[in-house]
């Protein structure tokens, strides 16, 4: 497979891969993603593949705007709505309880991680696309890449596509939180503390 570097504003380039079942790598604020289509339950078995990720774990989902979560979630938890009018776009993930309609291959359990980055090019891509299924866009347990030459690097002849959007900034990865009991859980450290999630909820 040949893998093309192309400028992160072809977004109709990527759109055509992408409704053709393909992956794409593209930038978002924290490092370069992989993503599918998250109804492309074929495609998301591709990330897999591409990464050498193992099977048993799942695959977040970025949206454009909050609009787009009633798309993937069932019974959206009051917490994640406030959570996100305070940290989305931004590096907070929020577990929440999954539609039955996404494909399995996104989770094998009742709940799906989701997200609204911060970044241009990727607001624009999910803006266009929809919402995607997202990992990082490297081997799985290799360094997460923050340059279009880096995936290149560790994915060529893997994908068909990268959106080259600059250097991204790397670092920490989004908090995990997960909402879907009474009270929120941070499954992974990262910028946003416990304390200030709760700060919100006691607003």
């Amino acid at each position: 497979m040949k893998t093309e570097i192309i400028p992160a504003s072809d977004i109709e380039r990527a759109l055509v891969v992408l409704k053709n079942g393909g992956i794409v790598a593209f930038p978002t604020d924290t490092v370069y993603g992989l993503g599918a289509l998250a109804f492309d339950n074929s495609a998301i078995e591709s990330i897999y593949t591409a990464k050498d990720r193992p099977v048993e774990k799942a695959i977040p989902i970025l949206i454009g705007d909050l609009g787009d979560l009633e798309k993937i979630a069932d019974d959206i938890p009051g917490m994640v709505v406030r959570f996100a009018a305070q940290f989305w776009p931004g590096p907070l993930t929020c577990i929440v309880p999954k539609k039955p309609i996404l494909p399995p291959a996104i989770s094998a359990t009742h709940t799906v991680a989701v997200r609204i980055p911060d970044h241009p090019d990727a607001h624009s891509l999910l803006h266009t696309v929809g919402p995607m299924a997202v990992t990082s866009a490297n081997i799985s347990g290799q360094p997460s890449p923050s340059t279009a030459q880096e995936v290149y690097d560790q994915l060529k002849g893997r994908i068909p596509l990268i959106l080259d959007g600059g250097k991204t900034k790397g670092g920490t990865p989004s908090t995990l939180v997960d909402c879907t009991g009474k009270n929120p859980i941070i499954l992974r450290e990262g910028p946003i503390s416990l304390s200030e999630l709760l700060a919100v909820l006691q607003k």
